[in-house]
């Protein structure tokens, strides 16, 4: 078995499509519009496989403070520790919230984590 693709809502659907576009070289597939419903979304494949798919409706309630159940954050892994510093530094000069720079965590990882446009934390390894 394996994980076929995450989905994730976002409140603006192209600013996040152009989130992970840009920094993570993502490939988006055609936008899907349920016009009955008002349901949108983009398939969007990373260089080395997997999926995200991002979602949006017309409305959508915002992400709850704090600790919650449900998904936490989605890892990205960029292929080496100096791919994440320069992940990690782009993103911050761009604007987006370093939630925990980059580091040794505990269990030998190196990550940094970083907020996505849709305030969705996303870690970035290598």
């Amino acid at each position: 078995m394996r994980l076929a693709h995450t989905a994730l809502f976002a409140a603006n659907l192209e600013r996040a499509r152009a989130f992970y576009t840009r920094y993570f070289d993502c490939t988006a597939g055609a936008l899907y519009h349920n016009p009955r419903t008002g349901f949108r979304s983009y398939f969007l494949t990373f260089p080395e496989g997997g999926q995200l798919e991002l979602m949006a409706w017309d409305e959508v309630t915002p992400r709850p403070e704090g600790r919650f159940c449900g998904l936490d954050h989605i890892a990205i892994h960029v292929g080496s520790r100096p791919a994440v510093d320069a992940l990690t530094a782009r993103l911050a000069q761009d604007g987006y919230p370093v939630v925990s720079p980059p580091r040794v965590t505990g269990d030998g990882y190196y990550e940094s984590c970083v907020l996505d446009s849709e305030g969705t934390r996303v870690e970035i390894t290598g």
